[in-house]
């Protein structure tokens, strides 16, 4: 699938499929939208406590950067894995803007290792920060009661749609603790109706820019 690296509305940049016309962050702000949905509705939750995280579509890095620059500035203890079948190729890793985007220069070196270390190892990223990359397709999870937070940033429902089916939320569900939450910037009501079906307690929140709404949604015992 031919494959492109775009900039979005707040200077970020992203892959786009051309063939699904499909972005791997929102056009309307790669940034705006990873620390709207999963730092501000999910891990602002946990603040101040160890929270491991489960990342679906660990993709170009983004999310897993974000959080570990939270974890920096907060001195978090975060244990971080990101699931993704087919990884982001290295010269793409090396024309994503990141690093300048966020002001992040000094911890370059972190981008770099996040993308080079190695596939189903956890590799200590900081000494309050855990990454563990994981080549894997997304149903075969089986991971039971071991995370505190799920970024849910899957490809969206109009080209992937089996990878918002109740079976794969039943996956999620399983995959958390009690009390466990699962964040994603997807607001269709097909999404909500097999969160619920499989245990979550759903609520819709103000999406990132240029989306309304997004799901914020728990494990309630």
């Amino acid at each position: 699938m031919e494959r492109e690296i775009i900039k979005t509305l707040d200077g970020s940049t992203t892959i786009h499929l051309k063939e699904w016309d499909e972005c791997y962050h929102s056009k309307h702000g790669a940034i705006q939208e990873a620390k709207h949905v999963f730092i501000k509705n999910g891990l602002s939750l946990f603040e101040k406590n160890p929270v491991s995280i489960l990342e679906i579509g660990f993709g170009t890095g983004l999310n897993a950067f974000i959080t570990f620059l939270e974890s920096n500035q907060k001195q978090q203890k975060i244990d971080y894995v990101g699931v993704e079948a087919y990884p982001v190729d290295a010269k793409e890793v090396l024309e994503m803007n990141y690093v300048t985007e966020l002001d992040a220069l000094e911890f370059d070196n972190i981008f770099e290792k996040m993308h080079k270390c190695e596939w189903n190892e956890k590799t200590e990223i900081s000494t309050d920060f855990s990454l563990t990359k994981r080549k894997q397709f997304f149903d075969e999870i089986n991971d039971f009661e071991i995370f505190d937070l799920i970024y849910f940033d899957a490809f969206g429902y109009r080209v992937q749609p089996e990878l918002w089916s109740t079976e794969i939320f039943r996956k999620m569900y399983n995959s958390l603790k009690p009390n466990g939450v699962l964040v994603t910037y997807a607001a269709r009501g097909v999404v909500k109706r097999s969160m619920i079906e499989v245990g979550f307690t759903v609520e819709k929140l103000a999406g990132p820019p240029g989306k309304r709404e997004m799901f914020r949604a728990f494990k309630k015992v």
